[in-house]
């Protein structure tokens, strides 16, 4: 029996070899003929991409860990309740927890840095939209594994708003957020993000904002506008993370215009408008319509094809600090500045990049 399985051991260890000899990963050899030409810089990367069975190793490996222990496979993600998966880098489980809340010196920091924005809009002329985007565990907290605790009830969101609230520069989505959720999901079970449903009631709240600021601004589209529907999808950005897109599904819940976005992506040429882009620029072929300049993250890349439609020239700009030189150059009329929650961990804004 020993000698059975020393010999069914030593087969399976030796299966990727047998692959890559055997051309099983469908590599082209020309391209591995180049790559073993710097064998020295890249055998390992080679390896790495070529390794025979890997993708189904990966898989079994993630499967292993999900289905049969019921633990996340990658120390990014964290296996929440009910088939909900969450982000755990980025300082994600510590904003979920509330581990450390802003001293009284980062609060301070940080108002100083919207008011110096504000003001120095204001003197040209240019509205102000701040906002910060909540992450899933932030609108879900339920779903979240109940072995993670909370250290505070309030979260750094809730400080910083707090902080800012009577300056009229900011909007917090969650309470509309909280009412959508009561009636249909608004954050996809296997992304980091939100949904179309959910990124449609954020879209209405900062289009409301910016109309109140910029009143040339067109009324945010209704949900009359859109025809909801239901799409069975391979898992998404959480799922690619433990290896199991194709075995994880998701029920994606998109809405599809009911009449044709105006809006086209005009940099980079022939891009999506929901590519992850450093600088994004759409334009609309209407002159009565305010410009715009957006600050942002990836919570804002699904919320471009809505927000464009109100803008003759919108720039999504991937930054989280505010950009003086790229305001003076694009002359908007408003900016809207959005970073995610968990960013407040980690990111610190800069009041001396916005002259006084």
């Amino acid at each position: 029996m020993n000698r059975l399985l020393t010999v069914v051991f030593a087969l399976v260890i030796s299966l990727p070899l047998a692959a890559n000899l055997a051309g099983a990963d469908g590599a082209d050899p020309a391209a591995e003929n180049r790559e073993l030409a710097a064998w020295k810089d890249g055998v390992t990367a080679w390896f790495s991409d070529h390794f025979g069975f890997r993708s189904m190793l990966v898989r079994w490996y993630g499967e292993s860990r999900l289905i049969g222990l019921g633990v996340s496979p990658s120390a990014a993600v964290v296996a929440g309740r009910d088939g909900w998966f969450f982000y755990a880098d980025d300082k994600a489980v510590e904003d979920y927890s509330n581990t450390e809340l802003l001293t009284d010196e980062a609060i301070a920091n940080w108002r100083e840095a919207l008011l110096r924005a504000r003001n120095w809009l204001d003197a040209r002329r240019i509205a102000y939209v701040f906002t910060i985007a909540p992450d899933k565990h932030a609108i879900y907290p339920e779903a979240f594994p109940a072995t993670i605790g909370r250290v505070h009830d309030l979260s750094r969101s809730d400080q910083l708003f707090s902080a800012v609230q009577d300056t009229g520069m900011a909007v917090d989505p969650r309470p509309a957020l909280f009412a959508a959720k009561a009636h249909e999901r608004i954050y996809q079970r296997t992304d980091t993000h939100w949904n179309d449903r959910g990124v449609f009631v954020a879209y209405q709240q900062i289009v409301n904002a910016v109309r109140v600021r910029v009143p040339s601004t067109p009324p945010a589209w209704t949900r009359q506008d859109f025809t909801p529907i239901e799409r069975v999808v391979d898992g998404m950005d959480l799922a690619g993370m433990m290896g199991l897109t194709r075995v994880l599904r998701e029920l994606n819940l998109p809405l599809i215009p009911r009449r044709p976005r105006r809006a086209r992506v005009v940099e980079p040429a022939g891009a999506k408008p929901t590519a992850e882009e450093g600088r994004l620029v759409t334009e609309l072929d209407d002159p009565s319509l305010p410009r715009a300049v957006i600050f942002r993250d990836s919570f804002v890349s699904p919320l471009v094809p809505f927000l464009s439609e109100h803008f003759r020239r919108a720039v999504y700009l991937w930054q989280n600090d505010f950009d003086t030189a790229e305001v003076l150059k694009e002359q908007p009329d408003v900016v809207i500045q959005e970073i995610v929650g968990r960013h407040l961990y980690g990111f610190i804004p800069s009041p001396e990049l916005v002259p006084r």
